[in-house]
């Protein structure tokens, strides 16, 4: 059987719905094809969080699987909004690649100049840089890899900060200075993790995806996102998770909300065995609430 994957057309996308096609030819025997999606993350030139923030890489893509022009879709993880969406099943979270976060310039962090001017689109980003260095200029940007890679070698900024799973798709390691151990910066809940998503009802096609799926990263992704969404916040919020787990038994999740001057945070960790992932972000979300994270929340984060 011939399969349909829905992917955006960017070069990280496609680069890393190829490597799923690939893995489940693999394990399968079944040929995939990719179809190229635009969707309004791709065409707008807004910020993410004016667009109306989760789901505007995403929506376009469902509507095609529920549509059955494609039979299912890879995404990144971190785009997904936390709510469930009617008639489509999360089939798979393949082994997730490093979630860390990169500063790409020409020096880490601290031998940066006082007030370097470093490039992210990510409120979540911005307020930990600000906590890291107060000095620095924090500059919003949008586009893909390689247009925010380019502001640093036209002196735009001095570096921008993306993710390393991403770089690591793309090959553009060469770009980075610095990976940010989470002690530092807690990157966005699910990312490096991938989605495959397809209608709920395709049994037949729910059994074939789900040879994609890794338990201990499913796992992880779960916790992370279940705090998230009970911090009532999406991929622009300024929430930082990392859930990992430990022989199948344990998982390990931290979380962080940062105010947007970088002064304030509510850093607080959990841990539990992995089918309990959901609630275990859950209970860290009413901590982090009973800390005040809620407020830090409703500050303006750009």
């Amino acid at each position: 059987m011939k399969l349909r994957l829905g992917t955006r057309r960017s070069l990280m996308a496609m680069t890393q719905s190829g490597l799923v096609a690939d893995a489940l030819t693999e394990r399968t025997g079944h040929e995939v094809a990719l179809v190229g999606v635009t969707t309004q993350g791709d065409v707008s030139t807004a910020d993410v969080a004016q667009m109306g923030g989760t789901g505007v890489f995403v929506s376009a893509l469902r509507q095609k699987v529920l549509d059955g022009e494609v039979d299912f879709a890879v995404h990144s993880l971190k785009d997904l909004p936390t709510a469930p969406a009617e008639g489509i099943a999360l089939a798979a979270v393949p082994p997730r690649d490093d979630p860390r976060d990169a500063l790409c310039g020409e020096a880490k962090l601290a031998d940066l100049p006082r007030g370097a001017r470093i490039g992210t689109g990510a409120p979540r980003r911005m307020a930990q840089l600000r906590a890291l260095r107060h000095d620095l200029k924090v500059v919003p940007i949008r586009g893909n890899a390689d247009t925010r890679l380019r502001k640093v070698t036209t002196g735009e900024c001095d570096a921008v900060v993306l993710a390393y799973a991403g770089l690591t798709r793309i090959n553009r390691l060469d770009a980075v200075s610095e990976i940010f151990d989470p002690a530092q910066m807690l990157p966005s809940p699910g990312q490096g993790a991938l989605a495959v998503e397809c209608r709920a009802d395709r049994t037949d096609l729910l059994e074939i995806l789900a040879t994609l799926d890794d338990y201990a990263s499913r796992a992880a992704v779960a916790a992370e996102r279940a705090l998230l969404a009970a911090l009532e916040g999406g991929c622009s919020a300024p929430v930082g998770a990392y859930a990992a787990v430990e022989d199948r038994t344990l998982l390990h999740l931290i979380g962080v909300v940062t105010g947007y001057d970088g002064e304030r945070q509510v850093r607080l960790s959990e841990s539990g065995h992995p089918d309990l992932a959901e609630r275990l972000g859950r209970d860290l979300a009413a901590r982090m609430i009973a800390k005040g994270a809620d407020q830090l929340m409703g500050e303006r984060t750009s």
